[in-house]
């Protein structure tokens, strides 16, 4: 008994550093999008669009392994992933252009509370105490947070309301990217699928909204490349593992890690400035974040 437990442990300990190392490539992508010389929708398809070839190849390129049947057909949920996360990246882009970063990336991740009701409306999966104690603490530390960015400019209101907007997209994403590898989708080639997907989606959406679609300098274009390398790719790739083997409730909230990079991030290369109640929120919302684990 105790030598089987001791290989799960050990995949279960690769997930969660995969799950935070996929967060904090995420909490970099804020970054690539405010100094992105191109509109936020027109940086969202660059981002996912530049990403595809990439994916593919490594979809081909990767190890062979026995053939597992799904089993359910996967082609609604992969639609249904293709097209929520390409709200979720819209949506996103925008409301990081119209608030600050640690406001954006909190609000989008507040899609811990969505995933939570669904699974435990539609599937039955009542939380327990201690998970729903550090959700509270989790969404205690992101409220301090919010706080303390609410004048970051005349728009930051709108901007707030589309980051909840980017937390409904998101959690319908996580929970279809889990539904996915549960039936036995392959992780490289389920982001090479829905990431084709997202990208025709989003590109008649950036071309009628007129917005700049083309970068004006190489440096434009390199902060695209990292926006699709390091932030889909590697970020989305990893927690897309991640998720097959984790709970995806306790995932969501683990992704609020994410805003507590981003708000770093965000005052180191941005000069947001990180006041004490942020600091003080980021703490709490780590401390949510290990209770939830102790919870699932």
């Amino acid at each position: 008994m105790q030598s089987a437990a001791l290989p799960a442990k050990a995949g279960a300990g690769l997930a969660l550093g995969a799950l935070f190392l996929g967060a904090t490539c995420i909490a970099l992508s804020p970054i690539f999008v405010r100094v992105s010389e191109t509109g936020p929708t027109a940086s969202a398809f660059w981002r996912v669009a530049l990403a595809v070839p990439a994916l593919w190849l490594l979809a081909a390129l990767a190890p062979g392994q026995p053939a597992r049947r799904p089993s359910r057909p996967l082609g609604p949920l992969l639609l249904a992933a293709g097209a929520a996360f390409a709200g979720d990246l819209g949506f996103w882009h925008t409301s990081i252009k119209l608030t600050s970063v640690a406001d954006s990336t909190l609000l989008a991740n507040l899609a811990s509370i969505f995933v939570t009701l669904a699974a435990w409306l539609f599937w039955g999966q009542k939380p327990s105490r201690m998970f729903l104690l550090g959700l509270a603490a989790a969404l205690a530390g992101v409220a301090t947070l919010v706080r303390t960015s609410v004048g970051f400019s005349p728009h930051a209101l709108l901007g707030d309301a589309l980051g909840v907007v980017t937390a409904v997209f998101y959690a319908a994403y996580l929970l279809a990217v889990k539904g996915l590898r549960d039936r036995g989708a392959a992780t490289l080639r389920l982001m090479a699928v829905t990431t084709s997907i997202t990208a025709a989606l989003l590109l008649p959406v950036a071309l009628a909204s007129g917005e700049q679609m083309l970068p004006a300098s190489a440096a434009g274009w390199l902060k695209l490349v990292g926006l699709a390398l390091i932030s889909h790719a590697a970020g989305q790739g990893l927690i897309a593992y991640a998720l097959a083997h984790l709970p995806a409730a306790f995932s969501s909230v683990s992704l609020l890690f994410q805003p507590v990079m981003a708000a770093a991030f965000a005052w180191v290369l941005l000069g947001e400035p990180m006041t004490v109640p942020q600091i003080a929120g980021g703490l709490v919302v780590l401390a949510g974040i290990y209770l939830a684990r102790r919870g699932s």
